[in-house]
């Protein structure tokens, strides 16, 4: 790459608002809510917070409803029957990810969104929303997860969900 082209790339940097994400960027809590079965789905739950914001027991009750909303038809959409659920109370709203492992080796992904502290006000996020940064590194640990015990796991299928199931993640994310 040129000089000249480094240039032009950088002119189509919005440099103010990359660098005002930088000052705003810090670790997030994650949690481990558990792994339960939900509408014929093994789903693994995290609370993710930001500072000074708390996933709740009724919070996580409602994403769990939510989850199963979701899941009741996940098997139209090529499920195999697992799943991880993000609780994620956010700095700026609340938001609920419930991705699930189908056909193929890909996933599914639902994103639902609302006010911050408001969880019966969540509704499906718009078209072609994505994981924010904290979201998407729990969603890579689960790849490296699924990808470790399920697929390329030895042994029965049993023993291989179970070391899936339990290989929670649990701490900060950046």
């Amino acid at each position: 790459m040129t000089k000249f082209d480094e240039a032009q790339s950088l002119s189509t940097v919005d440099a103010g608002a990359l660098l005002a994400l930088a000052d705003g960027y810090h670790a997030r809590a994650v949690r481990p809510l558990g792994s339960p079965e939900i509408a014929g789905h093994v789903v693994k739950s995290y609370a993710i917070e930001a500072p000074g914001r708390t996933v709740t027991d009724q919070d996580s009750q409602a994403a769990l409803r939510i989850a199963a909303d979701h899941l009741s038809s996940a098997y139209l959409r090529g499920s195999l029957g697992l799943s991880v659920l993000l609780m994620h109370a956010g700095g700026d709203g609340d938001y609920v990810l419930v991705h699930t492992w189908i056909e193929g080796n890909m996933s599914d992904l639902a994103v639902f969104t609302g006010p911050a502290g408001d969880i019966s006000r969540l509704r499906p996020g718009r078209s072609g929303l994505a994981p924010c940064v904290w979201e998407a590194a729990v969603l890579a640990y689960e790849r490296d997860a699924f990808s470790r015990h399920v697929l390329d796991g030895d042994g029965a299928l049993e023993a291989r969900l179970a070391a899936w199931r339990g290989d929670m993640l649990e701490g900060e994310v950046r």
